[in-house]
C-alpha cells in the first residue's frame, strides 16, 4: 500500500493545487472519485493490466468517463496511463480528500458507542471536539453494543477511549502486570 501511495502522492498534489489554483476543488474531487471508481470495474482492470499501448487505454478510460472529466481532468487520466499510473487512481483521491480536509481545516471524526447518540449529544461532542481540534468536525457515529458504555472517539492518530470495556481491558492488563 506504501508503494501506491507514493505513486499517488504526486498526482494527487498536482491535482489539488491546480483544484484551488482555478477554486474548483469540490470539482476535481468529484472528477477523481468518479475516475477512480472507473478504474475499480473488472473489465477496466483487466485492460489497465493489459499490454495495450497507452494511448489506447487513456482513450478508452476517457471514452468511459465521457462527461464525467473536463479537458484538464482527460489530460490528468492522460498523463497517468502514459505513465502506467491508472490503477493508483483510489490511492490518489484519498490523498486528495486528505490534502482538502487539511485546505479547508476539517477532520473526520470516528465515535463509537454503545447505544445511539441524541442530535443534542452529537452537536456537544462537535462543540466540545472542534474546540480541542482547532478544525471543523465531521462527526460518524456507529453503535457497537460490546463498548458497554462511554464512548471511542478516532480522528487521525488521536484515540479516546472513554469506554466501559478499554477501562475493563485496561485493568485486566495492570492486574497481569
Amino acid at each position: 500500500m506504501s508503494e501506491l501511495t507514493t505513486i499517488a502522492r504526486p498526482y494527487a498534489r498536482a491535482a489539488f493545487d491546480y483544484a484551488v489554483e482555478q477554486s474548483a476543488v469540490e470539482k476535481w474531487q468529484s472528477m477523481l472519485v468518479f475516475a477512480a471508481e472507473v478504474s475499480k470495474n473488472e473489465t477496466m482492470q483487466q485492460l489497465l493490466t493489459s499490454s495495450a499501448n497507452a494511448e489506447q487505454v487513456a482513450q478508452i478510460f476517457v471514452g468511459v468517463c465521457e462527461d464525467q472529466l473536463d479537458l484538464n481532468g482527460q489530460n490528468l487520466i492522460k498523463l497517468m496511463a502514459e505513465n502506467k499510473r491508472l490503477a493508483s487512481l483510489p490511492e490518489v483521491v484519498t490523498l486528495f480528500s486528505e490534502l482538502k480536509d487539511e485546505y479547508e481545516k476539517t477532520v473526520e471524526v470516528f465515535v463509537t458507542s454503545a447505544v445511539e447518540l441524541s442530535t443534542a449529544q452529537q452537536s456537544s461532542l462537535v462543540q466540545s471536539l472542534e474546540k480541542r481540534l482547532a478544525r471543523k468536525v465531521k462527526l460518524n457515529c456507529r453503535v457497537d453494543e460490546s463498548v458497554v458504555g462511554g464512548l471511542l472517539i478516532k480522528a487521525g492518530d488521536m484515540v479516546i477511549d472513554s469506554t466501559i470495556r478499554g477501562k475493563l481491558d485496561r485493568l485486566n492488563t495492570a492486574l497481569q502486570s
